[in-house]
């Protein structure tokens, strides 16, 4: 972190609940100072009169003040505003995740590539529990969308890939989540015993946003924080959050919550991390360090033989080239990751030559924690 970074993060109220209006405030924060942004803005669901049950019993729908536009276009001028404050203050490298029904997430869409965002995924929220349609009259609606974005098309965005196939029990993690809706325990309520919020997003649904999107230490921005699920997770997993909230209520029940929330320990914050992040270790390297020495052959898993050159590239039956190329040549495939396709034997054993690069990648890791 450079000094100007300390800084501005210095100036930042870290792990607090700013009251007023989300884009007044943003306006009012330093300018790339955010690492995350995690924005559940108004549905702008336009409901048209009460929903009722078979039994004729109400539906505690989303018909709050806070989610009541006069138009589509009073709706646009308010994303087009919030958004553009939003984006000022992520870092170069931060990225945007926004969540939202059909009745918003296209127009939320088309604004963020309006102002540069780039898009890099969609994500279906496939809740296991949804709401029946009382009506039936239309699909019942079991999914959210979310949009994760990079705040330019160059920005270097986290993704931590390794943690989230890690979650996911070795698989890679696709874009359909399916995660159930908040009930039970989590559910928070008021002083009267009814939903303390109509839209309460699941934990979990955040823990995978901040596992796979962030690291301990991030800054994570929530304008819309309702009852401070955002606040919570990031301050389970090691994050700093900022949550802008104008509902009082709201800020009263997030608060406490998060006030009841331990932090993990930091042993447990760590995650698998990415094999792309690891120091790159050229095959000439392992020549040049004599773990492998001119004129050695090395061996497929098929049993074809490769002789090792002095500059650090192989030389097979007509075909030369490095330890990537040599292996592809001699698969017919258009591409080969050379350090798991080859192998080296000692004392009768074969033994792949990624054990060399890893044994010069810890070698460079315990170097970096060694004091000048």
């Amino acid at each position: 972190m450079t000094t100007k970074t300390k800084a501005v993060e210095a100036t930042l109220p870290l792990n607090q609940i700013l009251a007023g209006d989300c884009i007044e405030v943003m306006r009012g924060l330093p300018e790339a100072s955010v690492d995350l942004i995690f924005a559940d803005p108004p549905y702008n669901l336009q409901l048209r009169g009460d929903l009722h049950r078979p039994d004729n019993s109400k539906v505690d729908a989303v018909d709050d003040h806070w989610d009541q536009f006069s138009s589509f276009a009073t709706y646009d001028s308010f994303t087009r505003d919030w958004l553009a404050a939003a984006k000022r203050l992520l870092k170069p490298n931060g990225a945007i995740w926004v969540i939202g029904s059909y009745h918003n997430v296209f127009r939320l869409g088309s604004e963020l590539q309006n102002q540069g965002f780039w898009i890099l995924n969609d994500v279906v929220w496939r809740k296991s529990n949804p709401m029946p349609n009382f009506k039936g009259k239309r699909f019942t609606n079991a999914h959210e969308t979310l949009i994760w974005a990079s705040k330019a098309e160059a920005s270097k965005y986290t993704f931590n890939y390794e943690a989230l196939k890690s979650l996911n029990e070795g698989i890679q993690m696709r874009s359909d989540w399916v995660i159930p809706l908040c009930t039970g325990g989590e559910r928070l309520k008021d002083e009267n015993g009814d939903k303390a919020h109509p839209t309460q997003k699941p934990e979990a649904l955040l823990h995978r946003i901040m596992v796979g999107t962030t690291n301990p230490g991030d800054v994570v921005l929530d304008p819309f924080f309702g009852t401070g699920t955002t606040g919570a997770v990031a301050k389970m997993l090691g994050r700093d959050f900022i949550g802008i909230e104008r509902e009082e209520a709201y800020r009263k029940v997030a608060a406490e919550r998060i006030d009841r929330i331990r932090r993990f320990d930091r042993s447990a914050l760590d995650v698998t991390g990415s094999k792309r992040a690891e120091p790159r270790v050229p095959f000439g390297q392992v020549v040049e360090r004599g773990m492998l020495r001119p004129g050695e052959m090395l061996v497929s898993p098929r049993g074809a033989l490769a002789r090792v050159r002095a500059d650090g590239t192989l030389a097979g039956k007509d075909i030369t080239g490095s330890i990537h190329q040599v292996g592809a040549a001699m698969e017919g495939a258009p591409s080969c990751n050379g350090w798991t396709y080859w192998h080296f034997k000692r004392e009768g054993k074969t033994i792949p030559i990624d054990i060399l690069r890893q044994q010069i990648r810890a070698e460079m890791e315990a170097d970096r924690g060694r004091p000048n």
